[in-house]
């Protein structure tokens, strides 16, 4: 939380001679001696940066202080002049005081060489709260960097990253200052991360720093520094234990189901380089559990700041950034408010916010008043207002994401699978194969990735998997028929209403574990009218008279649901090996299959991110969740001892489902 000690976001200042300045630590941000070339000269040139990244798939590089950027900017520039740089450069970076966006550009201004670099940095810069932000940015060449920023405490964050290192950068204010970010336990988190022969460089030659890294397996020795600087120091890990994050070989996979967690798998891959085969027994992506008129982005906030909590604040933000990527899809920021269900609940909305400290952009607080003036009438409680949450056309999406994949996608319509099977080829490569019911080849590839939603637990290796499907129904109405003012937000509390799309809105919706019924009832459409009526009092009144259940249609979807509320995202574990009490990372998996499901009702708010989440374990990259998060989304979390559900009443208790 925001006004916790592990996460404060700063303030530029600026020290009597200019220089960029930290009121938290007394310190400057960088030398007033060239900080461009300082950057080169210790970080880049003391980790035999460009050398070490040419002709590589991936580097990934990790820094212990953002501060201004500048050592970002100075290796995205050598990186991307670089012709032999390698295709995927990730930069982790962790920073407990991160600057607004204004106040990068103020500092970024003086370095004018990373001007258009420093543009689009600061465009994607995210909202000032705790936790992993990923920032994906193509470049015109087809590589990628992709920026993981830490927003915390780095002694404590450390922990959570799931990362190989080839190189570190040892930034941050000077020992003296900042002590917490130069401790021997610190050191000892970087060993963890190191991939064989990682190395490190920084400006600092202390020696509790040099003792510390040394106790760490990490080989150092002091060089010239860099101008009023005499010496700066070098390491070399010299562990040499195998690396567990090894790229793979092949990369081709098959993806079951084309809604929006295939898709958006299918769309991360590609961008990844690989090869994708979509099969889907519809004619057109997004036709199942997907293919609703609209659906809501929107995080879901809890004062303690639970799992589900942070799992749709990144969902939420990951999903806003592909958006803005993929302009064929149909969506609207809106703006979401979240109505209290009664003034208890109202009351611990406005709590959450008050302990949270959310930026006003992403979350506020309104009373009944200021809600009612929003909506232009009346309503009997306040929420959670949200100004950049709004609605998204799930098909739209869908169909966008698979398009971007361009050449590197297959995809097979109107086909069903029936099984799937691991078999070899002709010269013994072990190939997942996809088959129909009459034992016909659909497809066939190294890796397997099962994303089909509720019909996955009819596929022979995850019956087990406790994923249930639920019924839904939501109603349209016709917008020319309603009397008043056009719906302009989003409007949630027991179920939502979306302004009108195509000349219906969509109000619902209704949850039904259990139920196979897929024909529209008008029992149904009476319960959504029911809770419209509970949201906006009169909304529902037509021109001619209320609205009438048995005159509405609608659409019929089921839902993957989990037990606990939470995706199901990760390897398959091979539930024949596991044995009782095996912790998550010790489970037997089976070999390259995995999964992408158990979104139920927020496929929107949650597929970019499990698909990034997917392609980064796939990859050994660093991961886009903090590892308690990992661990929480992982499919073997269901073969763990028994425990609460804790995360499905956290969902209805905190957030009026």
């Amino acid at each position: 939380m925001s006004d916790t000690p592990d996460f404060a976001p700063a303030r530029l200042a600026f020290a009597a001679d200019g220089t960029p300045w930290s009121a938290a630590y007394g310190d400057v941000y960088h030398s007033n001696h060239g900080g461009p070339e300082q950057a080169r000269h210790v970080f880049l040139a003391g980790n035999n940066l460009p050398r070490r990244w040419q002709d590589r798939h991936r580097f990934v590089i990790l820094e212990t202080g953002f501060g201004l950027g500048l050592n970002l900017l100075a290796t995205w520039d050598a990186w991307r002049r670089d012709p032999r740089g390698c295709r995927r450069l990730h930069f982790v970076s962790l920073e407990k005081h991160p600057l607004p966006a204004a106040d990068l550009a103020r500092a970024q201004a003086a370095w004018p060489e990373f001007a258009p670099l420093a543009t689009q940095l600061q465009a994607a810069w995210p909202p000032l709260m705790p936790g992993i932000h990923r920032l994906h940015i193509d470049e015109p060449d087809g590589r990628q960097l992709i920026l993981t920023l830490v927003f915390g405490d780095a002694s404590r964050c450390l922990r959570t990253v799931d990362a190989s290192v080839d190189a570190f950068f040892l930034d941050g204010f000077s020992p003296a200052r900042n002590p917490e970010l130069w401790t021997p336990a610190l050191c000892q988190a970087l060993a963890r991360l190191a991939a064989p022969a990682a190395t490190l460089a920084t400006w600092s030659v202390a020696g509790q720093v040099r003792q510390a890294l040394q106790a760490a397996e990490f080989d150092v020795e002091k060089r010239p520094g860099f101008a009023g600087k005499r010496q700066m120091l070098v390491g070399r890990f010299r562990s040499r234990r195998p690396d567990r994050h090894a790229p793979p070989r092949d990369r081709h996979a098959i993806v079951l189901g084309a809604g929006i967690a295939g898709s958006t798998s299918a769309h991360a891959l590609a961008r990844a380089g690989w090869q994708v085969t979509v099969i889907d027994a519809a004619a057109t992506p997004g036709c199942g559990a997907s293919g609703n008129l609209a659906g809501v982005l929107r995080p879901l906030p809890s004062a303690d700041d639970n799992r589900l909590s942070r799992l749709t604040r990144a969902g939420y933000l990951a999903t806003r950034a592909l958006l803005r990527e993929l302009p064929d899809t149909r969506w609207d920021a809106c703006g979401v408010l979240h109505l209290g269900r009664e003034a208890i609940h109202e009351a611990q909305q406005k709590r959450a916010v008050e302990q949270l400290g959310w930026p006003p952009e992403v979350l506020q607080y309104l009373d009944a008043t200021a809600a009612s003036a929003r909506l232009g009438r009346p309503v009997a409680t306040g929420g959670w207002w949200f100004p950049q949450g709004g609605w998204v056309q799930p098909p739209s999406l869908c169909r966008a994401a698979l398009a971007a994949c361009g050449p590197k996608l297959v995809f097979l319509p109107n086909t069903t699978v029936d099984r799937v099977e691991r078999q070899k080829n002709a010269d013994g490569t072990p190939l997942w194969q996809a088959l129909a019911a009459d034992g016909t080849l659909l497809a066939e590839a190294p890796v397997l990735i099962v994303a089909n939603g509720a019909a996955a637990t009819q596929l022979e290796p995850l019956t087990w998997l406790p994923q249930k499907a639920a019924r839904g129904q939501v109603s349209h109405l016709p917008a020319a028929a309603l009397a008043g003012d056009d719906l302009r937000h989003v409007v949630c509390k027991l179920g939502y209403v979306a302004p009108a799309v195509d000349g219906l809105v969509l109000a619902g919706a209704t949850l039904q574990p259990g139920d196979p019924d897929s024909h529209e009832r008008v029992v149904d459409h009476r319960e959504n009218l029911a809770r419209l009526e509970l949201m906006l009092p009169g909304f529902a009144t037509g021109k001619a008279g209320p609205l009438v259940a048995e005159d509405l249609r609608g659409r019929v979807g089921f839902r993957p649901m989990s037990p606990d509320r939470l995706p199901i995202v990760g390897p398959v574990p091979d539930v024949a090996a596991v044995r009782p009490n095996q912790r998550l990372p010790a489970q037997p998996k089976l070999p390259e299959l995995w999964c992408v499901l158990g979104f139920g009702a927020r496929g929107i708010v949650w597929s970019t991110l499990m698909a990034d989440l997917l392609v980064s374990r796939l990859e050994g990259e660093p991961l886009p969740l903090e590892s308690d998060l990992v661990d929480a989304c992982d499919p073997g979390r269901f073969l763990l001892p028994r425990r609460p559900l804790k995360a499905a009443a956290e969902s209805k208790t905190a957030h009026g489902e």
